[in-house]
């Protein structure tokens, strides 16, 4: 099976250092109380934006200024290595796609790869600034795709592909009853395990 598999908030624990780095760009630059409007239903992946209700250009200030720094520090989610392996070994493709897109100053593709060898990510394919990941399951004739963002989800299970939404403290206000929802990546394994 083709499975496709995002990498931040989904294979990663992105929400923490991105909410640490938000906080101080809050405090430090922007000099305001970094007040957290967390109501749950953030459909897509620049949550920080509405969770600190920053105003237009701020999102892309506080990216340029610690979008390396983020990428760079993120750690996988316990457990998640060792069900990639697992779904590897049996004989699944693991196809990771991930919205993570190039900027002037930062190669982001060769710190991914970089990352992924360093932190033993299972992967027989890395696609980078996959913008619309719709288009990159198809093309990679992904079978089951998992991610955090529940737009994102909610494309691909238009399209009739099993979709897993990773829960997350930004997503759990969002159902969609196309979209299976785990929790952990045992409880991933899990349901893949009865969709195999």
């Amino acid at each position: 099976m083709i499975i496709g598999i995002d990498i931040d908030d989904t294979i990663t624990d992105t929400y923490e250092v991105m909410m640490n780095y938000a906080q101080k760009y809050t405090i430090d630059v922007l000099k305001r109380e970094p007040i957290i409007n967390e109501s749950g239903n953030c459909p897509d992946h620049f949550y920080t934006k509405y969770l600190h209700n920053w105003q237009d250009g701020e999102d892309l200030e506080f990216l340029n200024e610690y979008y390396e720094k983020i990428i760079k520090n993120v750690k996988p989610k316990t457990l998640a290595v060792e069900y990639l392996k697992k779904l590897q070994d049996e004989d699944n493709k693991i196809v990771l796609i991930t919205a993570r897109w190039e900027t002037d100053n930062f190669d982001v593709r060769k710190s991914t790869q970089e990352w992924v060898i360093k932190n033993n990510i299972p992967c027989d394919k890395l696609i980078i600034n996959a913008e619309n990941k719709l288009i990159a399951v198809k093309q990679e004739n992904v079978e089951v795709f998992i991610d955090d963002s529940f737009k994102n989800c909610q494309m691909i299970a238009e399209s009739s592909i099993k979709t897993f939404l990773m829960d997350t403290r930004v997503n759990r206000g969002l159902e969609d009853e196309k979209i299976k929802r785990v929790y952990s990546w045992p409880h991933l394994y899990m349901k893949l395990k009865g969709e195999i």
